[in-house]
């Protein structure tokens, strides 16, 4: 047997850089590198061997690294993603909750954090985590609940198994999340005689499980003895890439959909059948529609309470749900009919059995007054010196948004308007970040979105809180030449989170830079900010130079950012529904008291469980 004397760091790039996906093209499309004590000399050594062919991108915080290489990966649909290395101790943990972020949202990423010395000679090195009733542990093991796979490389031949392990579940519809290989620093500069095939190029294609025909034929009786159906799309139609058998299916059988976070997008906004955004988030149609559901057909979603209004939403008396999902954890939930399978292959299916059955045909008149609420409330102000609500920010951006557009966004009071109020005229032009709601993910997310399709015309959507929280990547943005534009909206503090306590009966408490005991008003200058690192940047004073500002950000060399001042108190709302937040049952405060009757009514309103 032909062998190659590597190092373990070696042979794990090499490797990599050999793993192609389906289409041929390498499934790690290279690796985002901070390097410390605990992978520079080892991994540090062979990433720059295989620089020409496996590229490395240097970010400036580990989090915002590995939030750019799961927007590639999601804007890539899975078919690609990246990897992210760090050493160990700050620079491992700070990658932890990126990790969290892509397990959520079933999303493929390679995390290789350094660790500890294997042979425990130097210990305990610099940064290492004790544990003092188990010497195996590491500050790694925090990966273990949020990673879909998780390995410690002690020896240099583990990686003949674990490597393979970790494309199988990267590459895998049902297993897909993040692969956390935790490599000790001296076993990446250990040298192994490595079997020369481990290293021949492997595609690795994605499988489309077909459906069980039992479970067809039940799915299509529950659906053919149904008198009121509704469709969930969820983000499995853009991963699985149904979104065209999403749009037969409902155009065969006269079915209207539902739109969660991840799934927007899936049918253009004005679908007939397209009602909108579902939930708490969501369009007065769907929501009124799926009230009065007796089956409630979600198509790769998990039936996030955000989805669901907590459990709340969906009220006919005898309904039942009907889950097609990949994934058998997701199928079951909530003792759901289930159909474990690609969902464009289980659309397909039960399409075939049902034949020519046609739902009753839904309203018309809800989605058009729903629209006509959406384009007075996202219309530019009469007063243009009173400031701004997101409403009318996200219309201004939706005025000057073209064809090639992606708008995207994670956190805050930004996503739910953007959910019930964005048009989305075609699959992946929205791009949200609602699994995990994670702040900060918005700068690097929108670098990795061009990255992965440069042609792409991006639109990050962020708040000063989130801004603050997580902004490094924007200098890498403007080193690496990646234009993108930033719509930073300042309501001087976590507006939304303000709102919702506000909204259970609280008092305005640490929430908004004014209302926090600061010895020192805040006076941020975000465009100064912004400028500092090299972006383009400017102030709106109003909509109508919002929109101006946004002309002329597409003609920028780099990273665009656009300033403007937004209400951080509710505008006039509407869509939405109930969401399950506790309210104190004891208080001193009456409006707490009163919020909590509120709260307990409204949970005994639940009918379902």
């Amino acid at each position: 047997m032909k062998t190659i004397r590597l190092t373990a760091a070696q042979a794990m790039v090499r490797y990599i850089a050999n793993q192609l996906n389906e289409e041929g093209e390498p499934f790690i499309a290279g690796c985002w590198a901070i390097f410390g004590h605990g992978n520079v000399a080892g991994l540090g050594e062979a990433l720059y061997a295989e620089r020409e062919r496996f590229p490395t991108y240097r970010g400036h915080n580990e989090q915002g690294m590995a939030h750019a290489a799961i927007a590639y990966a999601k804007t890539l649909r899975r078919k690609r993603t990246m990897a992210v290395t760090s050493s160990i101790g700050p620079g491992a943990t700070n990658m932890v909750t990126a990790a969290a972020l892509a397990h959520v949202n079933r999303l493929p990423v390679l995390f290789i954090p350094g660790d500890v010395f294997a042979n425990r000679g130097p210990d305990p090195v610099l940064q290492q985590i004790e544990d003092f009733g188990d010497g195996t542990v590491s500050a790694n093991d925090c990966f273990r609940p949020v990673s879909r796979y998780f390995d410690r490389i002690v020896r240099p031949e583990q990686l003949l198994t674990a490597l393979p392990r970790a494309f199988a579940t990267m590459t895998d519809p049902a297993d897909c999340g993040p692969v956390t290989l935790a490599f000790c620093q001296d076993v990446q500069a250990e040298a192994y005689d490595y079997p020369a095939d481990f290293f021949t190029p492997r595609a690795w294609h994605r499988r489309r499980p077909r459906p069980d025909l039992r479970e067809v034929q039940a799915a299509a009786d529950a659906i053919r003895t149904a008198q009121k159906p509704l469709i969930i799309a969820g983000g499995g139609v853009h991963y699985a890439e149904a979104c065209d058998a999403l749009k037969a299916f409902a155009e065969n059988h006269r079915i209207p959909v539902g739109e969660t976070q991840a799934g927007k997008s899936a049918l253009p906004w004005d679908h007939p059948l397209n009602l909108g955004a579902i939930g708490v988030t969501g369009s007065a149609a769907t929501n009124a529609y799926a009230a009065d559901a007796d089956l409630v057909i979600g198509v790769g979603t998990r039936f996030q309470d955000f989805t669901t209004g907590s459990w709340g939403l969906f009220r006919h008396p005898a309904v039942r749900l009907l889950s097609v999902n990949v994934t058998p954890y997701d199928a079951m939930k909530r003792a759901a009919l289930s159909v474990v399978a690609d969902a464009k292959l289980a659309l397909e299916e039960i399409g075939e059995r049902l034949g020519g059955h046609r739902a009753a045909a839904p309203p018309e008149a809800s989605k058009a007054a729903w629209i006509a609420e959406v384009d007075e409330i996202t219309a530019a102000p009469a007063d243009s010196n009173a400031p701004p609500t997101d409403m009318q920010v996200i219309g201004a951006v939706q005025r000057a948004a073209r064809e090639n557009t992606v708008v995207m966004c994670a956190a805050g009071t930004m996503p739910g308007e953007l959910e019930k109020l964005w048009k989305a005229g075609r699959p992946g032009s929205y791009h949200m970040e609602y699994g995990y709601s994670c702040m900060g993910y918005e700068i690097a997310g929108g670098l990795g979105i061009k990255l992965a399709d440069p042609g792409l015309d991006v639109i990050v959507m962020v708040g000063d809180g989130s801004y603050l929280m997580l902004n490094a990547e924007l200098a890498t943005a403007v080193m690496m030449g990646i234009a993108y534009t930033v719509v930073l909206t300042d309501n001087r503090g976590y507006g939304c989170i303000n709102r919702l306590q506000m909204s259970t009966g609280g008092a305005e408490f640490n929430n908004l830079l004014d209302h926090a005991s600061h010895a020192v008003p805040a006076a941020i200058d975000f465009v100064a900010h912004a400028r500092a690192m090299g972006a383009q940047a400017e102030k709106a004073a109003s909509i109508a130079e919002l929109e101006a500002a946004l002309a002329r950000a597409r003609g920028a060399k780099g990273p665009s950012v656009i300033v403007i001042d937004t209400t951080p108190y509710p505008p006039k709302e509407i869509g939405g529904f109930w969401w399950d937040v506790a309210v104190p049952e004891v208080s001193q405060r009456q409006e707490v008291v009163e919020a909590r009757a509120g709260y307990e009514a409204k949970v005994k309103e639940r009918p379902i469980t």
